[in-house]
């Protein structure tokens, strides 16, 4: 018997079985070393492989997933499934994540094709810039390493904990704002410090003492300053919408003769939640002298 021979109706080699369900024998051993689809049986003088009839359908199912370009880990959840409902619901919460994915990278070759065609001061050109002076302020604040990805849910969690302890700390006494101490990227993990300004000193560094180093959490005093912005709705706040805005207060300050004077930030002052696509939620600035 050699290893491309049916042994019966029902237990097949893995030549065999690879005829029926119309792949390879080199990509089902790879499915085996990965355990999405393990033989019925391993000879064990032999190590020749036999697999079911019955899972040829499933190898099918393998192997159409992958052409999804789908991660092992994924096809895993979804061939694992209880039931043919739970995997299909798996497949379309993974083709939605799919399709957000795309539509955020073709927003971001359209920014990157007005970059190099030279159109890149015609964008600049839709962003008022101004500055104003900001006071002296006690922050609460959270400092964390995160990447592009993980930044909206880190951001959202980090200033609704901050903005719940600012109650026992006077209260909130200016709009809550994220820095940028280094860049964030898919690549490079910042860090980001979340701030909320607060009216009691002595309070929150009270709070500080009791949070210890969970989530990073302290308390700092920043100076005055006076900072360059540009307003931007809740839609422009997207990557890499805002990589513009933050892109057009830089050239903004260049050509006012300023010098950047720290790290660039992102001013919320608006209610995330109950605000529109087009309606203004946030500043876009870095502190300038």
């Amino acid at each position: 018997m050699t290893e491309d021979e049916a042994v019966d109706d029902d237990l097949l080699t893995i030549g065999a079985f690879a005829a029926r369900a119309r792949l390879s024998a080199k990509a089902l051993r790879l499915y085996d070393r990965l355990g999405l689809l393990t033989p019925a049986h391993i000879d064990e003088v032999s190590g020749y492989r036999y697999y079911r009839v019955g899972q040829i359908e499933r190898a099918r199912t393998v192997a159409l997933l992958r052409q999804l370009d789908m991660p092992l880990a994924r096809v895993a959840e979804i061939v694992e499934a209880p039931d043919g409902t739970e995997a299909a619901d798996r497949l379309g919460a993974y083709w939605a994540d799919v399709e957000a994915r795309v539509a955020g990278q073709r927003t971001l070759a359209e920014y990157l094709r007005g970059r190099l065609s030279g159109r890149n001061s015609e964008m600049y050109e839709n962003f008022v810039v101004e500055t104003v002076d900001v006071p002296e302020q006690v922050l609460l604040t959270e400092t964390r390493h995160v990447l592009a990805g993980e930044l909206p849910a880190w951001i959202g969690a980090s200033l609704g904990r901050l903005m719940e302890a600012a109650t026992e700390c006077g209260g909130i006494t200016g709009a809550p704002f994220v820095v940028y101490h280094a860049e964030v990227s898919m690549e490079s993990d910042g860090p980001a410090e979340s701030c909320v300004p607060v009216a009691d000193g002595a309070a929150a560094r009270a709070w500080a003492e009791r949070q210890g180093r969970t989530h990073g959490a302290t308390v700092r005093v920043e100076p005055a300053r006076r900072l360059a912005y540009t307003r931007i709705s809740k839609a422009q706040v997207a990557h890499p919408q805002i990589l513009a805005a933050f892109e057009a207060v830089e050239q903004w300050i260049q050509k006012q003769e300023l010098s950047q004077a720290g790290p660039c930030r992102e001013v919320y002052f608006a209610d995330w939640d109950a605000a529109g696509a087009g309606d203004p939620v946030c500043d876009v600035a870095f502190p300038v002298r």
